[in-house]
């Protein structure tokens, strides 16, 4: 089963039509204090250790699940939209029945050359706040 696919505008349209939908920000702690969608959740997929080795968050779908109900409408999000890819394979794994990617993320999508194909929620001008994930 794929996983649906949309841009950081859309993704702002569906929250204000749907007030029950999260956004959920699967980035690391500094990427989501450092800037992050306003009213976003915050739940990290993958923790970067010495050197910038990637490594899986073994509690990311127990975090998720203490946050919202499986029934849920997730928006997710990371920087560029990789890391939210498979966060929404994890989740849909684990039963949640509405994940949809952020492709774009917060920070862009970009070819191999660099150049942005699909501008992320800051360069989109979509509300964005700092700091910590609220409790």
């Amino acid at each position: 089963m794929e996983i649906p696919q949309t841009t950081p505008p859309e993704a702002f349209d569906l929250l204000r039509q749907q007030p029950d939908a999260v956004y959920l920000d699967v980035r690391t702690a500094p990427e989501f204090e450092a800037g992050h969608p306003a009213d976003a959740r915050h739940v990290p997929v993958m923790f970067f250790g010495a050197g910038g080795q990637p490594r899986p968050n073994p509690d990311f779908v127990a975090g998720v699940e203490a946050l919202v109900p499986r029934t849920t409408k997730l928006l997710v999000g990371c920087q560029a939209g990789g890391r939210s890819q498979r966060a929404c394979e994890l989740l849909r794994d684990a039963g949640y029945t509405d994940v949809t990617n952020v492709r774009g993320g917060f920070g862009g999508a970009r070819d191999q050359t660099g150049r942005v194909i699909i501008p992320g929620w800051h360069d989109a001008g979509l509300p964005v706040e700092t700091g910590p994930a609220k409790a």
